[in-house]
């Protein structure tokens, strides 16, 4: 049974969030909210923000999806010569945001992104519809390029190409885990007097929870 997001948000923001209520760990609490908003039947639950910063320290920021996440970390696949690749090679610290605002909640996390194995990768890769795949081919992503038409053509090129049996892992394609080193959860409440709190990892393991001021 779906959850009405409308009356779901409300009893959210009417009984707000408490210290007792987290779990210790955070990535146990970051999958009951993420449960909760699939159930609530929010547009691609999945989709976050990821930050990343150039050599010059300019910040950049696109939306992408979470396709798997455990223990380890959250994990996104990409083009690895794509903007958000050529950045984490310089600096695989970044940034997520989860802004599931019809529920008036967020989760921003923070943490070092890292190639996952080409193994996974594939095992990954399998499961994407076959267009998708071709698509991965077929696209020199965050590159300059004269016109649509010339992306198609290549398209059409990657499908005849692989018009024969599976399409393989382009070499260039994979996915990143970040591994979380904070977690910030933060449910709206009346008169912006919001509760946040945020888990730091500590340096011999385990989690800090502290409440932050709205």
């Amino acid at each position: 049974m779906t959850i009405d997001p409308d009356t779901l948000r409300r009893e959210l923001m009417g009984h707000g969030l408490s210290r007792s209520e987290l779990d210790p760990d955070p990535i146990r609490q970051f999958q009951l909210w993420y449960e909760l908003a699939i159930a609530a039947d929010l547009p691609e639950p999945n989709s976050l923000t990821l930050c990343t910063v150039d050599a010059q320290g300019q910040p950049s920021a696109r939306t992408v999806l979470l396709k798997l996440y455990d223990e380890r970390g959250f994990v996104f696949f990409t083009n690895y010569q794509s903007r958000k690749a050529r950045e984490i090679a310089t600096n695989p610290r970044v940034a997520m945001l989860f802004p599931w605002v019809a529920l008036a909640r967020q989760v921003q996390i923070t943490g070092r992104a890292e190639p996952i194995s080409t193994a996974e990768s594939l095992a990954y890769f399998a499961t994407r519809p076959r267009g998708s795949q071709i698509g991965a081919w077929a696209s020199p992503q965050s590159q300059v390029i004269p016109s649509r038409a010339l992306l198609e053509m290549k398209v059409a090129e990657m499908a005849r190409r692989f018009s024969q049996g599976e399409v393989p892992l382009p070499d260039f394609w994979g996915g990143y885990r970040v591994v979380p080193d904070m977690f910030e959860f933060w449910q709206g409440r009346e008169n912006r007097l919001h509760d946040r709190f945020r888990y730091v990892r500590q340096e011999h393991g385990g989690w800090v929870i502290e409440r932050l001021a709205p």
